[in-house]
C-alpha cells in the first residue's frame, strides 16, 4: 500500500570488498531512485582529482644542465631518464610533505626503481627501468619528492625549485581508475531502489580504502561551508544519535519487558524474541498472534505505547530497514 513520506529514505548499508592491495569494491544501499548517481558522480570526481599522492617534481643531475642534455656513459638521454623517473611511484615512510633524496651509482649496472629506496622512501614500482650506465659513468643526482593532489606542470614548478634543478611535470593522483554502477534493488516490494557499486584501483601509493575515505572526507569538508549560515552539523549529529539510541532500545529482549507470564508465553511460542520484532508488525499482525487473548493484547499495546512505539504507528523506513538488518544479525 502506498503511503505518504515527508523525508527522503536514508541508505543504511555499506560493504567493502578487498580485491587486491590496489583494488577494492564499495557498495552502498538502498537509495531512493535518482539519489544513487547524486552521490556517485561527485565522489568519482573527488577520487580522481583530490586523492593525496607523491611525485618527483624536480631533479638535479651532476653534469647535465637541462632535460635535453646527455651524459657520458649513460645509455639514455636525460629526457628519457626523466620520463622513466616519472613512471616510478614513490611512497614515503615518514609524513613529510617534501623529501630530497640523493643518489650515486657507479657502472656498469642497470638501475631500477627498487634502487631508489632509502630510509625515507619506499618504491611501489620496484621493477621499472630507470637507466643503464657503463663503467665510464658515475651517475650522481638528487630528486625532490613532493606530496600533493592533482597535476602541476613543470612551468609552474620551475618558479618553486632552484635554478640548478630541472623541473618535472608532477602527477600526484594515486587513483588510476574509478568506475561506478547503479543497480536496481527491491525494498519493501518496491523494485526502484538503488545500490551504488564503486570499483576503485590505485597505483599502490595509497590503499583503495584510504583513497575512498579521503574522498568522502573531502566531500564533507566542502559541504561544511554552509555551516556558516545553517547549523547543519548539529542537525546531523542529533539525527544520527537519535537513530542509534532507537535501534539500541528496539533490540531489547521480550523477556526484559516485564510482561505477565501469559503474554510472554504467547510471544515466545510465536518465535518473537526482541521488542523490534513486535514494533515492525502491523496492528493486525499483532492481534493475530496465536493464543494472544484480549487481556494480553491490551497489556502489550499499553507496554508499546509507554515505550513510545504504539502499534498503530509505523517506524520511519530508514530505521525499520536498519532494524531488520540488526535483528537478522542477532538471530544468526
Amino acid at each position: 500500500m502506498k503511503k505518504f513520506v515527508d523525508t527522503p529514505f536514508l541508505p543504511t548499508e555499506v560493504e567493502i570488498e578487498s580485491l587486491s592491495d590496489t583494488q577494492a569494491r564499495f557498495l552502498a544501499y538502498p537509495f531512493e531512485s535518482g539519489y544513487g548517481i547524486t552521490l556517485a558522480h561527485p565522489l568519482r570526481r573527488l577520487l580522481m582529482s583530490s586523492s593525496l599522492g607523491y611525485a618527483p617534481i624536480a631533479i638535479k643531475i651532476e653534469g647535465a644542465n637541462h632535460e635535453f642534455d646527455s651524459l657520458r656513459g649513460m645509455l639514455e638521454d636525460v629526457a628519457i631518464f626523466i620520463i622513466n623517473l616519472k613512471n616510478i611511484k614513490f611512497k614515503t615512510i615518514s609524513d613529510e610533505e617534501q623529501i630530497i633524496a640523493n643518489y650515486t651509482f657507479v657502472g656498469p649496472r642497470v638501475i631500477k626503481g627498487e634502487d631508489l629506496a632509502n630510509a625515507d622512501l619506499q618504491i611501489v614500482s620496484e621493477d621499472l627501468h630507470l637507466a643503464t650506465i657503463n663503467s665510464d659513468c658515475e651517475l650522481k643526482f638528487s630528486i625532490i619528492i613532493q606530496r600533493g593532489i592533482g597535476y602541476m606542470p613543470s612551468e609552474d614548478i620551475r618558479e618553486i625549485v632552484g635554478s640548478e634543478y630541472i623541473p618535472i611535470d608532477a602527477f600526484f593522483t594515486p587513483v588510476q581508475k574509478v568506475v561506478y554502477s547503479i543497480e536496481k534493488m527491491l525494498v519493501e516490494d518496491n523494485p526502484n531502489y538503488e545500490k551504488v557499486v564503486f570499483d576503485v584501483q590505485t597505483n599502490g601509493q595509497i590503499s583503495p580504502v584510504d583513497a575512498f575515505k579521503e574522498a568522502v572526507t573531502t566531500m564533507y569538508s566542502q559541504m561544511s561551508v554552509f555551516n556558516k549560515v545553517f547549523d547543519l552539523s548539529e542537525v546531523s549529529v542529533s539525527e544520527a544519535g537519535e537513530e542509534s539510541i532507537e535501534l539500541k532500545d528496539l533490540v531489547t529482549k521480550i523477556d526484559d519487558l516485564n510482561l505477565s507470564a501469559r503474554s510472554f508465553n504467547s510471544l515466545d511460542r510465536s518465535g518473537l524474541k526482541f521488542l523490534g520484532e513486535l514494533v515492525l508488525m502491523s496492528e493486525v499482525e499483532v492481534k493475530n498472534i496465536k493464543n494472544l487473548g484480549k487481556k494480553s493484547l491490551d497489556e502489550i499495546s499499553d507496554k508499546l505505547q509507554a515505550l513510545g512505539y504504539p502499534i498503530s504507528e509505523n517506524l520511519p523506513e530508514n530505521v525499520a530497514s536498519a532494524l531488520r538488518k540488526k535483528l537478522e544479525q542477532l538471530k544468526v
